[in-house]
């Protein structure tokens, strides 16, 4: 049986870096030949975090970025085809989802905006390009938000026992899938990831991250707080439903400080922990009470105190990282728009209603021939 290669490229809300994955696709299966991870210069980075919010001279700016951010796809296509030890012709197409710098589901005119010029990535690569996968979901009457459920369905979905998949990025979501194959697959973003996280430990030690969360293990949670913040309507709506820096930064966590005084910063790193825990812990509880096993991708699987708090709230299930189901958290996302490419090519949906509120299954992306 003939092997379709194909390259998902992931960059998250984190904005740390750019996954690239190569993966071979035949019928059933995905599987993964070659990884690799290009780091986000810190001066893109600290571009993207402005564009998430209104600035001065913003069209200008994100078009200047959108051309940069297509060169860094680029290059980290080319990085891990080179690692591969395959040749540009034998690659089926990119997949890249792009770098979300505002994602605005409601309202009369609902939009998301994903950067990263598919244009650019097919010029310098030589391969054709899928982009701007969210918009056609949007336009059939969806969140445009979240797509990896389709795939978390197609490589994890047990007909034995019911699991969720928890993607845990900047924002984190939940894929619920359950053993009845003929209940629909349920997906969506439960709230905050790391991107609250990111941004306390960003403001008060200057890191990018809270690695392996030492510094949240240093505090206590203060339960005043997780509850205030677990008050934010978004919590109480129920699914479809998507999010992003547009509803959940640091000015957001602020206007909760301003009403509670005394809390030391890595207690409030501590809350943001258990904020983050106990918000996917009740979208699975109130969605998939049965639920046997948690599989986490995503950089939050490496946080063991997260890890730790999740399993502490979902006692009655297996909380693990998706390697014990064979595929490494940090290439699931990647992987997942490698075969979402192959989808569009194929001329097959990608985007499963239930779990974005489309009107029906549309085939997703532009292509970009090489």
């Amino acid at each position: 049986m003939a092997h379709n290669l194909y390259i998902g490229l992931m960059s998250g809300t984190s904005t740390d870096a750019i996954d690239a994955a190569l993966v071979s696709v035949a019928t059933g299966q995905v599987n993964l030949l070659a990884s690799y991870k290009l780091p986000l210069p810190d001066r893109l980075r600290q571009e993207i975090l402005a564009l998430n919010a209104p600035t001065e001279n913003e069209i200008q700016r994100m078009m200047t970025l959108d051309v940069e951010l297509g060169r860094q796809f680029a290059k980290a296509a080319t990085e891990v085809l080179a690692l591969s030890g395959h040749n540009k012709s034998e690659i089926k197409a990119i997949g890249s989802h792009g770098q979300t710098v505002r994602h605005r589901p409601d309202g009369e005119a609902p939009n998301t905006l994903q950067i990263g010029d598919p244009n650019i990535i097919a010029e310098l690569s030589g391969i054709t390009t899928i982009g701007d996968f969210r918009r056609r979901d949007m336009a059939a009457g969806g969140q445009g938000a979240p797509l990896a459920p389709a795939f978390h369905s197609a490589m994890f979905r047990s007909t034995e026992l019911d699991r969720v998949i928890v993607n845990i990025g900047g924002i984190a979501n939940t894929t619920i899938l359950p053993k009845d194959t003929n209940q629909p697959v349920i997906g969506f973003d439960t709230g905050p990831g790391n991107v609250l996280m990111d941004a306390w430990i960003n403001k008060h030690r200057q890191k990018n991250f809270d690695q392996d969360g030492l510094w949240a293990a240093q505090g206590e949670i203060d339960q005043v707080l997780v509850t205030a913040l677990l008050s934010d309507s978004y919590f109480k709506l129920m699914p479809p439903k998507s999010t992003g820096r547009d509803d959940f930064h640091l000015p957001w966590l602020e206007q909760y400080l301003k009403d509670l005084s005394g809390i030391t910063p890595e207690n409030i790193q501590a809350s943001l922990c258990e904020l983050t825990a106990k918000s996917i812990a009740d979208a699975i509880a109130n969605t998939a009470p049965a639920t046997k096993e948690v599989y986490v991708c995503g950089g939050g699987s490496h946080n063991p105190l997260l890890m730790k708090r999740l399993q502490h709230h979902l006692p009655k299930s297996i909380v693990a990282s998706t390697e014990a189901l064979g595929i490494h958290p940090d290439w699931v996302e990647a992987m997942a728009f490698a075969w979402l490419a192959h989808q569009t090519l194929s001329g097959m949906p990608g985007n499963l209603p239930a779990v974005t509120g489309a009107n029906h299954p549309v085939i997703l992306g532009g292509v970009y021939h090489r």
